[in-house]
């Protein structure tokens, strides 16, 4: 039986590999994955759930200090609808609107290119959401 800090440790591993073959990855202290893409910073960590069900999950901050808009919630809404690789969340602050991407999978024992195609998929969705949501949203084009 495997420990869960040699699993997430090793699946953490292949994320990386899996990763730098497309962009600059750092390790955090805690062990977590960081990169930036076209401007969205992204996050990975792994989680055992169970024996055998060690599982990645990706965050990636779409955008950040959006005006509180109802029509900016509503258009989160709709495109979280259209089947995208996670889940958009729209999260209200003081300072206006966060948008974050988030996606959790299993991934123990996947392979390096189809790990970082999966991946990228999800980073991809949150680079493409950023650029429709900064281009409605001018009085947040500071963040590029």
């Amino acid at each position: 039986m495997s420990t869960e800090a040699a699993d997430t440790a090793s699946l953490l591993a292949s994320a990386r590999a899996a990763l730098e073959r497309y962009m600059e990855v750092h390790v955090d202290d805690d062990g977590a994955l960081t990169f930036s893409h076209a401007d969205v910073p992204c996050a990975v960590q792994a989680i055992r759930l169970a024996d055998g069900l060690t599982v990645l999950s990706l965050t990636c901050v779409v955008a950040w200090d959006l005006p509180d808009d109802p029509a900016l919630a509503a258009a989160a809404a709709e495109r979280a609808g259209q089947g995208l690789f996670g889940t958009l969340g729209v999260v209200h602050t003081d300072s206006g609107v966060d948008l974050t991407l988030r996606y959790a999978f299993p991934a123990e024992g996947m392979d390096p290119s189809p790990l970082g195609t999966l991946l990228m998929l999800v980073v991809s969705t949150a680079s493409q959401l950023r650029t429709d949501f900064i281009e409605q949203s001018p009085e947040a084009s500071e963040q590029s």
